[in-house]
């Protein structure tokens, strides 16, 4: 109990007093997970809807691959990055290894396979239940890509959500292409595994709340944000 109301009090006295080393990592973490989530927005919602839509040789194993990829283990991902951004990768020319960039990278790999699996899903069962009517306007599969797109967005968020909570959650791959150098690399869930590896547990526990409270936060407001629409759409 005495861990519990420690980290309680170290997390409210961080957020209460504004704690700069604390702002920095949070902005951080706000900043990787919003660009990797939005370049897995982009190329996963397409993806996931061209998927449902067109038939083409192969189409059950796309599905099983990308059924299979959204359990991707974060350190293998991690791995292969870092092997492509090191000196003697591939990409090592660009010298990202060890950057947010990496981290970036790292979370997109992980996160749009996520993003477009469940944009698959949601896109398959309104094409079941509006193919007829696009039929007879005259829709083609590319039109009936961006309709559906489109008439899905509020469930489709779901899935932007989802890539957003394994993307502000994940440590293993930051961690590997990141190397939590403090003032540059260090976010919050690599910043938690630094505490507890000291035996700081209440600062390390205190962190954990507040990227609860912030996951806590972006769901409510999201969730808050998608009875509104449907309210104003359906009204």
């Amino acid at each position: 109990m005495s861990d519990i109301g420690a980290a309680f009090v170290a997390a409210f006295h961080l957020i209460v007093s504004m704690d700069p080393r604390l702002a920095e990592i949070v902005f951080l973490s706000f900043r990787v997970s919003f660009l990797a989530v939005t370049l897995a927005t982009v190329v996963g919602l397409p993806v996931g809807a061209a998927v449902a839509l067109f038939r083409f040789p192969g189409r059950k194993m796309a599905i099983v691959a990308l059924n299979s990829m959204m359990g991707l283990p974060p350190v293998v991902v991690g791995l292969i990055v870092y092997l492509s951004l090191s000196r003697s990768g591939p990409l090592g020319v660009f010298g990202l290894l060890f950057t947010p960039s990496a981290m970036i990278i790292a979370q997109f790999l992980l996160i749009t396979p996520i993003i477009a699996a469940l944009a698959r899903q949601v896109i398959e069962d309104l094409w079941r239940e509006y193919e007829e009517q696009l039929r007879s306007l005259g829709a083609g599969p590319l039109r009936a890509l961006f309709t559906l797109l489109w008439d899905g967005r509020f469930s489709l968020f779901t899935a932007v959500l989802a890539g957003f909570g394994r993307a502000s959650a994940e440590v293993g791959a930051v961690m590997i292409v990141g190397g939590n150098i403090d003032h540059v690399t260090r976010v919050m869930t690599t910043a938690i595994s630094l505490e507890v590896s000291k035996g700081d547990l209440p600062l390390a526990l205190g962190l954990g709340l507040i990227l609860i409270s912030i996951s806590i936060s972006v769901n409510a407001a999201v969730f808050w944000i998608r009875e509104r629409a449907s309210r104003h759409l359906y009204a």
